[in-house]
């Protein structure tokens, strides 16, 4: 199978077929479109976990990322197993790489492309552990050192004044 998944495939024939009768049935387009919703709602009900991953991704953001994931498991009542295992079905990701990713993308938009860079202070305020680490982490996301990427940030503002993403932390070349 080629990643490409129609409706039945993912619901049954049965249940497709049940459908299609209610929405054939349906007085007009408003009440096909509340049949469909209802389904969809009914569903995403029923998935096993989401309300745990719903909060806890939520608690993630709030902290931007700064969070401990097995103090997060613990809260739950959970493994943190279960936890990665139910990220990882539902949302494609650990929780672990959701806050990883959480924490970097706030660090990159604390910097201030204007003047000097502490980068200890930033590291530390964004909860890493010291700046070889927070090092490790800016290359991983970005493929630049934390140098390297304030000088392409600053080229591309040089370069290009008034772009639509000047105001985008992320590297534009």
């Amino acid at each position: 199978m080629t990643g490409r998944w129609t409706v039945e495939q993912v619901w049954g024939r049965p249940a497709i077929a049940e459908l299609r009768d209610r929405l054939a049935t349906a007085p007009g387009p408003h009440e096909m479109l509340t049949v469909l919703e209802d389904e969809l709602m009914r569903r995403l009900c029923e998935t096993a976990g989401l309300g745990l991953v719903r909060h806890t991704s939520g608690v993630i953001a709030a902290a931007r990322g700064a969070v401990a994931i097995g103090d997060l498991s613990a809260a739950a009542g959970v493994s943190s197993t279960h936890l990665a295992g139910r990220f990882k079905e539902l949302i494609g990701v650990t929780p672990k790489r959701l806050a990883r990713t959480y924490r970097f993308a706030a660090t990159v938009f604390a910097i201030n492309l204007a003047g000097p860079i502490d980068w200890g202070d930033l590291a530390g305020g964004a909860g890493y552990f010291d700046q070889a680490h927070f090092g490790h982490e800016f290359r991983a996301f970005t493929g630049l050192t934390p140098t390297r990427y304030v000088e392409v940030r600053r080229r591309f503002l040089r370069e290009h004044p008034g772009h639509a993403l000047d105001s985008w932390p992320l590297p534009a070349d």
